[in-house]
Formats: structure tokens, sequence, C-alpha cells
């Protein structure tokens, strides 16, 4: 149930680059951090590359996209192999939809603790302990 933030600066501006950055994220964040899809959100939006500084140059001068990806999970549930694997195939991947990347590209795991993070009103520490007790999530 992570929610993500991805904001990017590219010069292949197209009508499914939103799509195509949402279902590439939702992908590896499956694959790789093992988590459902279904209960995953992600906003995405887009920065002008002459708005975007690295190294004191916008990425229009520069000729070269970005992107910052912020995501939230609980806390424990990956594994720092996980995590690196996860910033190291976004890169590539982001690289194919967005073009060549800016080296000062960022990826951030925020990893929440259980009792302070959740969706649809409840906790994931609720939602962990009603899976251990295997009771409806109002008995947990």
């Amino acid at each position: 149930m992570p929610l993500i933030t991805v904001t990017y600066a590219s010069s292949r501006e197209k009508p499914s680059l939103k799509s195509d950055v949402a279902a590439a994220v939702s992908e590896l964040t499956a694959k790789i951090l093992h988590k459902d899809p279904k209960v995953t959100a992600i906003i995405v939006k887009s920065v002008e590359a002459s708005d975007w500084f690295a190294g004191g140059k916008s990425l229009a001068d520069e000729r070269l996209a970005s992107y910052w990806i912020d995501i939230h999970v609980t806390e424990g549930t990956n594994t720092k192999d996980e995590k690196a694997a996860y910033l190291a195939a976004m890169f590539r991947r982001m690289a194919e939809i967005l073009g060549p990347l800016h080296p000062e590209t960022y990826l951030h795991v925020d990893e929440v603790k259980g009792d302070a993070y959740g969706f649809g009103g409840l906790t994931q520490e609720r939602r962990y302990i009603a899976g251990k007790l295997e009771v409806s999530l109002k008995a947990a």
C-alpha cells in the first residue's frame, strides 16, 4: 500500500508519458518491493526541464532528464538488497522512458512505522495483527 510521488522533467513530453511513468513505477514496485498494485497510489507530476536545476545548470541546457521519486512503505518490509535493486532498476527504466538522465536523479524509500501509517482509516500494524490472528480488521 505504498504512496508514491513521482516528479520528473523531460523533453520527451508526449500524451502517454505520465501513464508510462506510472505503469513502470507500479510494475517495478510490485516486482522488486513486493507491493500489491491494487493498493498502490501513484501521483505523477511533470516539471519543465528549464525549471529543474542540477549542478547550477538547467536540465534543458544539459539536454537531460531527471526525476524525484518518493515512496512510503512500512518499516521493515523490504531488505537493503531489495531497496538497492529497486533504485537501480528504476534508474534504468526511467532512462528508457524519459531519456538520458542527469546523475543527480533521486529516489527515496521512506520507511514509516506500521502504527503511524496506513490507508482506509486503518494502520498497517492493525492490518498485520488481524492477519496473524486470522480475524476481521474490526476485531483486531
